[in-house]
């Protein structure tokens, strides 16, 4: 067996992700307008590969604090319903009060992990999504199977990952600095992170493996732009819980170090009328 695979511990890093992103949840909720703009080309090409329409159940797994939960409500109507899962709790409670505040009562909120959507009724969804989800999941393909299994005959699912680190700058540099810093090994194939379906043909695979048909990928750039590159690390710093993972071994004096040499990288994206980071998004449909 790999080395690496055999230290890495699925139980253990789930249970810190899930930490993570209770602290990062009201960060994440906060910064939800520039989210929103920042992924709405790939949210919606998500939601188009998806199929969406009115009176569809849908299930958005990762679901986070819910603003691709609410876009797929309003296209559902009040005919439909969509189900937001995540494995934290704290950052469910901001989709609840997100769909009540808009008014939405066809929004459902559930607790569970990525992976086990095979407890859910079978066959009892339209149509399933994700968004910046499944690539942290350590067992993406049993993720992908409960969603196969969820779906109704011809359900379709589409979910966004990234592509690959050198497509997305913004992130990738901070997660080099990171792993240098940290002394940490780089990911071996199929060890969760933020790029582990970016390489060609890897998302197509995982979805046609899981069951799925009809397979289509297609890239969306998703520039990140904001008023400096301090702005970015301030976002990231205060809403990416797989970059405060990384950075959990180290002290405090060496993560603020960590964080000024970020900043001085990223300054290479900064431009007279602010900052761009260039972010490269993979969008994938597919039919059961």
């Amino acid at each position: 067996m790999n080395d690496r695979l055999a230290a890495f511990d699925p139980v253990n890093f789930k249970r810190t992700t899930r930490s993570q992103w209770e602290t990062a949840a009201e960060a994440w909720d906060r910064w939800g307008t520039f989210i929103g703009r920042w992924l709405k080309p790939a949210t919606d090409r998500m939601l188009d590969f998806a199929q969406i329409g009115p009176g569809n159940h849908v299930v958005d797994v990762a679901a986070g604090a819910g603003e691709q939960t609410l876009a797929a409500a309003r296209r559902v109507g009040p005919g439909g319903r969509v189900l937001a899962t995540d494995i934290s709790p704290g950052i469910l409670r901001y989709a609840r009060q997100a769909a009540d505040a808009a008014g939405l009562r066809n929004v459902e909120t559930l607790e569970l992990d990525g992976e086990q959507h095979d407890t859910l009724d079978a066959a009892s969804f339209d149509a399933a999504i994700s968004r910046v989800g499944l690539i942290y999941f350590p067992d993406q393909q049993r993720a992908l199977q409960g969603l196969h299994r969820c779906l109704k005959p011809g359900g379709r699912v589409s979910v966004v990952v990234y592509s690959t680190a050198q497509k997305n700058g913004f992130f990738s540099i901070p997660v080099t600095i990171i792993r240098r810093r940290a002394q940490l090994p780089p990911p071996f194939p199929g060890q969760p992170g933020p790029f582990s379906l970016g390489a060609a043909g890897v998302l197509t695979q995982a979805l046609e493996s899981a069951g799925f048909r009809d397979v289509r990928v297609d890239s969306v750039d998703c520039p990140v732009i904001l008023q400096s590159a301090a702005e970015c690390v301030r976002f990231e710093r205060e809403s990416f819980g797989a970059l405060h993972q990384m950075l959990s071994g180290l002290n405090e004096d060496d993560r603020m170090q960590t964080w000024a040499e970020i900043e001085l990288e990223l300054r290479s994206f900064e431009h007279p009328g602010g900052f761009i980071g260039p972010c490269q998004m993979l969008v994938g449909g597919a039919t059961k």
